[in-house]
């Protein structure tokens, strides 16, 4: 995180709504009230990207993690790009789509729970329009082995699971692999890992954006000062591979 990225969310920091980006698998017709917009970006003939209206989340990912955001940030609305529909798989030319979508629309921080092992140009490019534009990235990353991406690119903060943190709390890491730590695991979803743990850190964002950045505190700064845990956990759970959302190498996300 960079000190111009704090400083664009002081100057929005009098925007009296607070709209955080989904790029995930949509949500459940039950949050659909605190949805502002919603798109499908779906994979088209010769990999092309095909726009269309979002459907109701078949896959429960993008619902749980809307859940731990509002349940913590009940004033945030949502704008959805779902680019995962029938299954948790989805190239980079998707994503990147959906997430200039979600910038255009006027997200201020954007959820993306997912991981490509390897670093694609049309992701990377996207990451980079969004940074310069002001927004806020947070993505997951793995406890461990290689880096992912978009987590791995500069200036997008990175989470991972912490299994010393409860549902409201998060760790400062010292650590090649994440930036912070949050909870796990969340109540009543089978969703779990670094996917849930980067919910629970944009939530802590949104309560910076919307309560606080207007006192000027830095956001570095104002999370240093809440973390309940500094430095790397000695044991860190690893994530059950069924539950880990990773990229293939050809781009796509799968769950290995």
């Amino acid at each position: 995180m960079t000190q111009d990225i704090n400083n664009s969310l002081s100057e929005k920091a009098g925007r009296k709504s607070l709209l955080i980006g989904l790029l995930d698998s949509g949500v459940s017709p039950q949050l659909m009230t605190r949805v502002v917009d919603a798109r499908a970006f779906v994979k088209g003939e010769g990999g092309a990207v095909v726009v269309e209206q979002a459907q109701p989340d078949l896959l429960g990912h993008g619902s749980t993690l809307a859940r731990i955001i509002t349940a913590r940030v009940p004033e945030a609305r949502f704008l959805v790009a779902q680019i995962f529909v029938y299954q948790l798989s989805a190239s980079a030319n998707q994503a990147a789509a959906g997430l200039d979508w979600l910038v255009a629309q006027g997200a201020q921080i954007v959820n993306m729970s997912f991981g490509l092992r390897a670093d694609r140009q049309p992701l990377a490019q996207a990451c980079q329009r969004a940074l310069a534009a002001g927004v806020l990235l947070v993505a997951a990353a793995p406890a461990v082995g290689a880096a992912v991406y978009p987590s791995g690119y500069p200036g997008v903060i990175r989470v991972t699971g912490d299994v010393r943190c409860g549902a409201d709390q998060f760790s400062e890491l010292v650590s090649s692999q994440a930036d912070y730590g949050a909870c796990a695991r969340v109540t009543g979803s089978p969703v779990a890992g670094a996917s849930v743990a980067t919910a629970y850190l944009s939530a802590q964002l949104g309560r910076y954006y919307s309560r606080e950045s207007a006192e000027g505190q830095g956001l570095q700064t104002w999370l240093a000062e809440r973390a309940s845990y500094r430095g790397i956990a000695q044991h860190f759970a690893l994530i059950p591979p069924e539950r880990r959302l990773t990229w293939s190498a050809v781009g796509s996300a799968s769950l290995l």
